[in-house]
């Protein structure tokens, strides 16, 4: 394959980069104001992302009841409000307050029930695989960030107009479908817009904004208690509108993208754009030759490169792997708070409080973890914990409800630090023409982990084994597939195959040297 000769961007007075990423280091390494404006826009993604997650919790709950009259068919020791005369119970809210309420389904199966928040998940499957090469292939980065936040608010603004629970749940899937690729394309775009320097920190930051539409939700659900759910929806629907339109308008496509693609006008437009020093110090020199290697139209030939390529399928299959173990605890423990014996509603506030100090960990040390390591650490770490759990929970000597919450807190608190630290990895280890592939298929190991973990919490209800047990023996051992992967801290993003599969046999020459 033919690599470029000759740098996209040269300076008279300075040595010519020698390659894609010693022009954005040198350029726009240095993180300006425009970088900056552009990582925040792109990061600010994740507050609607984590908004459309989490939203069923305050609009898909069953509201609590209470006896209307004094017979004896209906007093405070019965729980089952369906043996009950209907005319012997009201509920304490409004009816209209959350979809079992409104659409009378207390009484209804458990798969009924949890029908929209399955929906929403297996949309997140079918988005991940139909749409995550989109971003490597025709779309881009921003054009596939634009449409999925565009379908996302469109069809969360449909959801407020549900008249049952079976159109709802259509919806809340095609919600899911739109919102799969957006932290993908979020910390794929803010990261290959600097140098590697930037990285790092650039990439949490999107993990910030997640977590600031985690914590923002709950605000506007207590602002929005006694009213009807479908305003929640309106409300998380209208913002998200306006920010597709400052999407396409003030976020620039990722040059290293363009560059693969063969556009190399464009690449070089927008490097001068968000360079840090003045475009006429800069002179454009194109390369004399042709890059090869660019995805077809097609949109899955991304994915066919990184499973025809031994080395590339090995790393995918191991961050896949991790990402699964991650994915158990990351969306199990909050499901399985009610398993504790420690009261739900605090420790559900402090399990949201856990991403800031995990996001603030993973920002003032990612320069300085190894990424394997740290990888490997914070998934033993959550093993352990969860499983001590599980042992807390056979002891039959004292009650150990807090001391079982701290362990719950160290157990997501680690899955968070780790789902951070490979997302990041993830990043370093794939080239810039399947890297969007990659970070997809990683997410999708991760929510593939959230479908399987609320059967493990409906089964750990009887015995913790099925619960906490299994999160930690899977976190823990799954983890330790990221041994095999080759460290990545400061390294170079490569571009193309080729390159990286040079980089990957260089380093294995090095280590047989050494």
């Amino acid at each position: 394959m033919a690599e470029p000769t000759q740098p996209l961007l040269t300076d008279s007075h300075s040595q010519p980069p020698r390659s894609l990423d010693d022009t954005i280091e040198r350029y726009i390494g240095s993180f300006g104001w425009a970088q900056f404006l552009q990582a925040t826009l792109v990061s600010f993604s994740g507050v609607f992302d984590a908004q459309q997650t989490f939203i069923s919790v305050f609009t898909d709950f069953e509201p609590k009841w209470h006896c209307t009259d004094s017979d004896s068919f209906c007093h405070d020791s019965i729980s089952n409000i369906c043996i009950l005369p209907k005319t012997s119970w009201s509920w304490d809210f409004p009816s209209h307050v959350s979809i079992i309420s409104e659409w009378s389904l207390q009484c209804s199966g458990s798969f009924v029930k949890g029908l929209p928040e399955s929906s929403f998940f297996v949309g997140c499957l079918s988005g991940g695989l139909i749409l995550s090469t989109l971003a490597d292939s025709s779309l881009g980065r921003k054009n596939m960030l634009f449409l999925s936040c565009l379908l996302m608010s469109i069809s969360t603004m449909l959801t407020a107009f549900s008249p049952n629970i079976w159109v709802y749940a259509f919806l809340r899937f095609v919600n899911g479908f739109g919102r799969a690729t957006i932290g993908t394309c979020a910390l794929v775009l803010s990261t290959e817009l600097v140098g590697k320097r930037w990285r790092g920190r650039v990439g949490i930051m999107s993990f910030f904004g997640f977590m600031l539409g985690f914590l923002s939700l709950p605000a506007m659900a207590y602002i929005n208690r006694g009213n009807s759910w479908r305003i929640l929806y309106i409300w998380t629907s209208v913002p998200t509108i306006i920010y597709c339109v400052l999407v396409r308008f003030f976020v620039c496509e990722s040059p290293r993208w363009l560059f693969v693609r063969g556009r190399r006008e464009e690449a070089i437009s927008i490097l001068k754009r968000v360079a840090s020093i003045p475009s006429s110090d800069v002179t454009i020199s194109l390369p004399t030759q042709e890059v090869d290697e660019r995805p077809s139209v097609n949109i899955y030939s991304a994915m066919k490169v990184l499973v025809e390529k031994r080395w590339a399928l090995r790393r995918l299959s191991a961050v896949m792997a991790v990402a699964f173990g991650i994915g158990l605890v990351y969306y199990g423990m909050p499901l399985a708070l009610s398993n504790l014996d420690f009261n739900v509603y605090m420790s559900a506030a402090f399990n949201a409080l856990m991403d800031l100090p995990a996001n603030l960990i993973t920002l003032f040390l990612v320069d300085k973890l190894s990424r394997r390591n740290a990888l490997i650490g914070f998934t033993a770490l959550g093993g352990v914990s969860s499983v001590l759990i599980f042992a807390l929970q056979n002891m039959r000597i004292g009650s150990h409800g807090t001391l079982q919450l701290v362990l719950e807190l160290i157990s997501y608190f680690s899955a968070c630090s780790a789902f951070n630290i490979e997302m990041i990895y993830t990043i370093e280890l794939f080239p810039t023409c399947v890297r969007n592939s990659a970070i997809a298929m990683t997410r999708q190991a991760l929510v593939l982990g959230g479908v399987f973990s609320s059967i493990m919490v409906a089964a750990g209800r009887k015995n913790g084994f099925w619960s906490f047990g299994l999160f930690g023996l899977a976190i823990g051992l799954l983890g330790l597939f990221a041994a095999g992967l080759p460290e990545t801290r400061g390294s170079d993003l490569c571009d193309t195959m080729d390159e990286e599969e040079g980089k990957d046999r260089q380093g294995n020459n090095d280590s047989v040297v050494a």
